[in-house]
């Protein structure tokens, strides 16, 4: 992707089903479970880079010592850092363990990290500033090992004031507005009132200390989790440890967020993506299964497993930006997905070129966009061997030009190269504009001045931004008669509320496309029209998008074809041309993951439609603020 954008958290949880000691005599280290969790991090740094966390908690520790341990860093290279900051202690401890660094209950006593319970965090902070209070695993404290709660997740709450309420009444005082504290502190309360009920039912039977078995051999979390998620609209994957060790990995009733998990004899694994956990235990991509929407996998103390609903499941959308950029390429389903997204555009593609494929070049936006270009290329090889077999069947060629037949082949060229990965530290948005002309660099030479077409595809199009003030002035340094960016993604057009940093709709190019084709046709009474029809469906809570009522009045090729003159910069010599993926190829080539809104603006929740209306009341009011 050229656009700068933050996005998706992501989770790492593992839990031993076995004691330590087991690791230590089969795998010759205590350091089996840490070595994976590093490696689930590690192959899942692309959905975080501003900060890292790492929890671990020992079952049943004797009474005095310290049970939970916790490191988080927004250092440069967090997840290195955390690891690092864990790998001095154990150095430390082999050094004093006097011989007995291979004896798990000396482990256990003396060095932080040998628990039975692990959970690993990635951020992108889409919300709040890049500081370690914001960082995941976040930790409710209590003296009661049961009601201590360690938590981390991928998501955000569009209702989060009404959480915020919510809490209020239930009579506590947060100390935050932001989801991540609505959210535990909402969990942590009926964790509270389930201890609270199970205690109350043996205290006058049995001794206290008793009770401490009890109810953690009782405690519910299906129902904990069925109470606390009921007002939650949102998406969300979000990994939950008790004190005690049992554990919990719950997620959204739309399946917006991902989440799967592998098991076997000796662990539970849960990751945001599947080539993490395939990397990390060697399994085979089917048994990695998902965590079905609105239902929660449990881990109870024992290290018994089971998936239970947790809310009523609805219609499933599952984030396509996922498919198409977020997670890893190294995924067989992805992989495939992304190409036939190239290859979708092959017949508007050649349709710009008028079919020139002699004097085009095709190259792409690296690195994200490799996979839709390889898909681009192959849907255009197929087009050449029906052309081939066309021609002998039907016309049956010369000799003289039957070797440019066989052997005309494309011309594909590495064209952009990035120069400097943007890191989120320097891309702030007061910024970004300086920073992104100096993103990229190209290949010189290889074009024919006022010849050649260049066809470079990027794997989407948000802001337009880096195409602007980088991209298309670099290409037109090339000499080039035309270049033609596509996108393989459909126009983004509505703010994404469920995870991606992409909350106010006046970034998007789309939108301001929208705006001037509004403006040019003389239909600003219509932006009054649609003002007044998101405040009252604000207001009411409609599920109705009314700012599709504004993109209805032109087409899809009219609103790339403004897109275009706004990216295109005002000195540019080549002749410019921006296509874009359509929706229907875009359910085409990710059938099973339908959740399109900030293509389409059909939300899956009723917060997704309040903050589609409510950016737009903020765009007419002059607010640059989040809709959520």
């Amino acid at each position: 992707m050229s656009d700068v954008i933050k996005h998706e958290c992501g989770i790492a949880h593992i839990r031993l089903r076995k004691p330590l000691q087991y690791y230590i005599d089969k795998y010759g280290s205590p350091t089996f479970a840490l070595n994976k969790m590093y490696i689930l991090m590690e192959k899942q740094r692309n959905r975080g880079q501003d900060g890292a966390g790492l929890a671990n908690i020992k079952i049943d520790l004797a009474p005095g010592l310290r049970y939970i341990s916790r490191y988080r860093s927004v250092a440069q290279q967090p997840i290195q850092d955390v690891f690092a900051k864990v790998s001095k202690k154990y150095r430390k401890a082999q050094r004093a363990g006097a011989g007995k660094f291979m004896d798990a209950e000396w482990l256990r006593e003396n060095q932080a990290f040998t628990g039975e319970v692990w959970l690993g965090h990635l951020r992108y902070g889409t919300h709040g500033k890049n500081e370690i209070e914001n960082c995941h695993p976040m930790l409710r404290r209590s003296n009661w090992r049961s009601r201590n709660l360690v938590m981390a997740g991928n998501f955000n709450m569009t209702n989060n004031d009404e959480l915020f309420e919510i809490l209020m009444d239930l009579g506590q005082h947060p100390k935050e507005r932001v989801d991540t504290v609505t959210v535990m502190e909402k969990i942590g309360h009926f964790l509270d009132e389930e201890v609270e009920k199970i205690y109350k039912k043996y205290k006058e039977k049995i001794p206290n200390q008793d009770i401490t078995d009890k109810i953690e051999n009782e405690l519910d979390l299906q129902r904990v989790l069925r109470r606390s998620c009921k007002d939650f609209d949102g998406g969300y994957a979000m990994c939950g440890l008790t004190g005690y060790g049992a554990s919990f990995v719950a997620r959204d009733p739309n399946g917006i967020r991902p989440a799967y998990y592998y098991a076997d004899d000796e662990v539970v694994v849960v990751a945001s993506e599947k080539p993490a956990i395939k990397t990390a235990f060697n399994v085979n991509y089917e048994d990695i299964q998902e965590i079905d929407p609105g239902h929660a996998l449990i881990v109870n103390k024992s290290g018994d497993y089971a998936l239970f609903p947790i809310t009523k499941q609805g219609e499933r959308k599952s984030c396509s930006f996922e498919r198409i950029y977020f997670s890893r390429g190294t995924d067989p389903e992805i992989y495939n997905e992304r190409k036939s997204l190239g290859s979708l555009m092959v017949p508007q593609i050649l349709k710009s070129i008028n079919f020139d494929l002699k004097n085009t070049v095709f190259s792409y936006i690296p690195n994200t966009s490799e996979t839709a270009f390889l898909g681009m290329v192959a849907g255009i090889e197929e087009y050449l061997v029906a052309k081939r077999k066309e021609v002998f069947l039907d016309f049956k060629p010369h000799i003289e030009s039957l070797d440019d037949l066989l052997s005309f082949r494309l011309r594909v060229e590495k064209l952009v190269l990035k120069d400097a990965r943007l890191r989120t530290f320097i891309a702030d948005d007061d910024h970004r504009d300086e920073m992104v002309t100096h993103a990229y660099d190209t290949t010189y030479e290889v074009i024919r001045k006022g010849i050649d077409t260049l066809v470079v595809i990027d794997d989407s199009i948000v802001r337009g931004t880096t195409l602007e003030k980088s991209i298309l002035k670099m290409l037109d340094r090339l000499g080039p008669k035309k270049i033609i960016i596509v996108s393989s993604a459909p126009q983004i057009r509505f703010p994404d509320c469920y995870g991606i940093d992409m909350s106010k709709i006046t970034e998007f190019v789309a939108f301001r496309a929208m705006i001037a084709l509004i403006e040019e046709k003389n239909l600003q009474y219509k932006l009054d029209e649609v003002y007044e029809k998101c405040k009252k469906a604000v207001k009411n809570k409609e599920r109705t998008n009314c700012v599709n009522e504004l993109y209805n009045e032109f087409t899809y090729e009219e609103i790339s074809s403004k897109i275009t003159e706004i990216v295109r910069p005002d000195d540019m010599k080549a002749e410019v041309e921006v296509i874009y993926q359509t929706i229907e190829s875009l359910h085409k080539a990710i059938p099973a993951h339908t959740g399109d809104w900030y293509f389409t603006g059909d939300f899956p929740t009723t917060g997704g439609y309040r903050v589609a209306n409510k950016s737009f009341i903020n765009f007419r009011e002059g607010k640059v603020v989040r809709a959520y």
